[in-house]
């Protein structure tokens, strides 16, 4: 377990600067502008959905119900194909972390190959998959977070940077973090450099098995990383490694769903086999025309450079991460904050049933982007005057005139389930 100890080490200081940046980009850009330039049918949209998804910080399930509100605005399905792509194979936060466990080489390569992927399939789903109707905004639904944007101090964003990068998303992405490094431990450990012998050096067939490890598994572009590496330290390629930080982060069965029943059955294809064909072949770029020597010593030298010593800093950050860590997942799931707007734990709100109140269930939330966006959705319909929801438990109360049938079709536009 010593090599998943150094691992966390040398990643610690790239997290935490991560997250950091991840709360900056969140307080300080205004929602609007991402759906100000996705609105359209054209290849223009499709490129700029791609170059706002590869920095944005959303974990795979937090992009989900996004897309789907920027899909309600009028975003083109090629565009919103394309954000669905680009954001959870990358992010601010997991291009810094790449580069501290997996190199420059890597670092660099890693969004390059996430936006091409992106921008062929969204053109591709526009090419082949166009709307019949093209939709107009409807001005309901507020993306990402815009509301209260404006007429903030630059002190209050800066809170606010902090609160997000260290808390809301901690407790996004901290379980799958956890749950990558553990992979990587158990793959160090128990896995015999033996089993790998067969695929040692066979790009293909190390692709191949890698698409069988990573599509199944639901894990985000941060908690990949150290499973990359550690399948790399058992003798896999760097570009079996690479198609592992693609496909895995960007195809899990709720994106399936959600894409098949939302943009249809064609646009999920596209969707799919793009994904599989660009993994491949940046793969395969990776193995064989760029020197394998340049991203096999970044990771050996990572490595290496920790087994001897541990700088004081590196630990440091490391204990820093860890009790952030564990302080965002047992807020998760211990003290569950509402989402109503008034700031306070859930089981302080004002919650007396009222004569107008419905009461339901939501199926398919996973992390605060989710009932954030749930939130958002359910308040512009026509009606409502208030909204509350708890995460952890997925109960709903919506206070207002509005029947089942709109909360339902409300919900599902965005990707989830209602359960009365």
């Amino acid at each position: 377990m010593n090599e998943v100890f150094n691992l966390v080490n040398e990643m610690s200081p790239y997290l935490l600067l991560g997250f950091l940046l991840a709360g900056l980009m969140h307080a300080f850009i205004p929602g609007a502008i991402y759906s100000r330039y996705l609105s359209g049918h054209n290849v223009r949209s499709v490129i700029y959905a791609a170059l706002f998804g590869v920095p944005l910080p959303l974990c795979s399930c937090g992009v989900i119900p996004t897309a789907m509100s920027l899909r309600k605005e009028g975003a083109s399905k090629g565009a919103t194909v394309s954000f669905l792509i680009a954001t959870p194979e990358t992010g601010v936060d997991s291009i810094i972390a790449t580069y501290s466990l997996l190199g420059l080489p890597f670092a660099i390569i890693r969004p390059i190959a996430a936006l091409c992927n992106a921008a062929l399939a969204g053109i591709l789903v526009n090419t082949f998959d166009k709307d019949k109707v093209e939709k107009e905004a409807t001005g309901k639904v507020i993306s990402f977070e815009e509301e209260g944007h404006e007429h903030k101090s630059f002190a209050h964003k800066i809170k606010e940077a902090i609160a997000y990068g260290y808390g809301e998303m901690m407790e996004d992405i901290g379980k799958w973090l956890v749950i990558g490094l553990v992979i990587a431990g158990l793959i160090t450990v128990f896995v015999p450099d033996s089993l790998f012998a067969t695929f040692k050096d066979n790009t293909f067939m190390s692709m191949i098995l890698v698409l069988c490890i990573a599509i199944p598994m639901y894990i985000c572009a941060t908690g990949s990383i150290p499973i990359a590496v550690a399948l790399m330290l058992k003798g896999l390629t760097p570009g079996a490694a690479l198609v592992l930080l693609m496909a895995g982060p960007a195809c899990n069965m709720a994106s399936i769903l959600v894409i098949n029943k939302v943009l249809g059955k064609k646009s999920l294809a596209i969707y799919l086999a793009s994904i599989l064909v660009c993994a491949i072949f940046w793969g395969t770029i990776v193995d064989q025309v760029l020197p394998v020597e340049w991203f096999r010593e970044a990771v050996m030298a990572n490595i290496c450079c920790h087994e001897e010593s541990t700088p004081w800093f590196n630990i440091a950050c490391t204990i820093i991460l860890t009790l952030l860590l564990l302080n965002a997942l047992w807020h998760h799931y211990h003290h569950p904050h509402c989402h109503c707007g008034c700031g306070h734990e859930h089981n302080t709100c004002k919650t007396e049933t009222k004569d107008n109140m419905i009461t339901f269930n939501i199926k398919g939330m996973n992390c605060s982007h989710c009932c954030a966006s749930a939130t958002r959705g359910l308040k512009a319909l026509e009606g409502v005057e208030d909204v509350n929801i708890d995460l952890a438990s997925g109960k709903a109360e919506i206070t207002g005139n509005t029947t089942e049938s709109e909360i339902k079709a409300a919900l599902e536009s965005l990707g989830f389930t209602a359960v009365f």
